[in-house]
């Protein structure tokens, strides 16, 4: 007769089940800190950057530099407007569930974290890329975390006009990151997603108005109303489209970034127009109002996978 002897209640086991378990939740708590919906939306103008830039494929060991190093600096200054903004995150429904609220990461590890995963964005910039990417990461950072977060967005209903400027940053680092230099088009595309945020984002605005006024924070979705905001979103949006028609004449574009451009950029006015025809009959929803923030993210991917196959099919329109 053989004795069977169980570990699997051991405390010793049971001690590392409850370790396991809190620093897997600690570490999902570290990475909500960083906005990963954010950095994922950031990285999808980053590749399509590099790759028109070089006309072909950048090395993959710049392109997995500048991935990461850019996702290090979005992270970073996410998890800064975090920690500064832990006040009125508690307030809103829409952030109350962050981790600074909820308590699983105290406010000296966000800070310390932050700092940390800034200052690998900008070694990893460095030397994977060059010091002009870096310097760009660094000033995204300060963009983000300064400009808008510390100084604008509790000030001026425009706080995401001109802090949403942060969000341009990465299509200049990707050009950096090839070329060692900042050109036209680099610009353009800069100016599309500079022009793009608020008819991106003022419709979210307005689907949480409620919680940004219980904040006291002056979104212009909050603050105004429906038909002031929809003729706002239909402006930026006509500007975003013919912005992006620039890289035509200025930057080399083909048939591929061109048609989309034209295509993608109608039907996203389509839907801004339908936004404000509705604000004026005063029949708006939060519905609505959320299928420009939606349509605007499909815009913004279907513009810059065009750009990312344009090199690969035919040549520019305008040599």
């Amino acid at each position: 007769m053989t004795a069977t002897v169980s570990t699997t209640d051991t405390p010793l086991n049971a001690s590392r089940t409850r370790g396991g378990a809190g620093f897997a939740r600690k570490a999902k708590a570290y990475f909500a800190l960083t906005k990963p919906r954010v950095i994922e939306l950031l990285l999808v103008s980053t590749l399509p950057t590099m790759i028109y830039a070089e006309r072909g494929f950048p090395p993959i060991g710049l392109i997995l530099a500048t991935l990461v190093g850019g996702a290090f600096a979005a992270g970073s200054a996410g998890a800064f407007n975090c920690y500064l903004d832990r006040d009125i995150d508690k307030l809103m429904h829409r952030t109350e569930n962050r981790p600074l609220v909820t308590g699983e990461v105290t406010p000296r590890e966000a800070l310390v974290f932050s700092w940390l995963l800034g200052a690998a964005a900008i070694v990893i910039l460095w030397f994977g890329a060059n010091p002009l990417a870096a310097w760009l990461g660094l000033a995204a950072i300060f963009f983000y975390v300064v400009i808008y977060t510390i100084i604008l967005k509790r000030r001026t209903a425009q706080n995401i006009v001109w802090g949403g400027a942060a969000g341009c940053f990465p299509v200049l680092i990707a050009w950096a990151a090839v070329t060692n230099t900042v050109e036209w088009p680099a610009v353009i595309l800069f100016m599309v997603i500079f022009l793009w945020t608020p008819p991106h984002y003022w419709p979210l605005s307005m689907r949480y108005g409620e919680d940004y006024r219980n904040a006291n924070v002056p979104m212009l979705g909050a603050i105004a109303g429906a038909k002031v905001v929809s003729v706002q979103v239909v402006l930026y949006a006509w500007a975003m489209v013919a912005c992006s028609l620039l890289l035509v004449p200025a930057g080399g574009a083909g048939w591929v970034y061109t048609a989309t451009a034209v295509l993608a950029g109608a039907w996203f006015l389509y839907e801004s127009h339908s936004l404000y025809n509705r604000a004026q009959r005063e029949d708006i929803s939060d519905k609505r109002a959320m299928k420009v923030f939606h349509g605007s993210i499909s815009y913004l991917t279907l513009l810059f996978i065009a750009l990312a196959v344009d090199p690969f099919v035919g040549s520019a329109i305008i040599g």
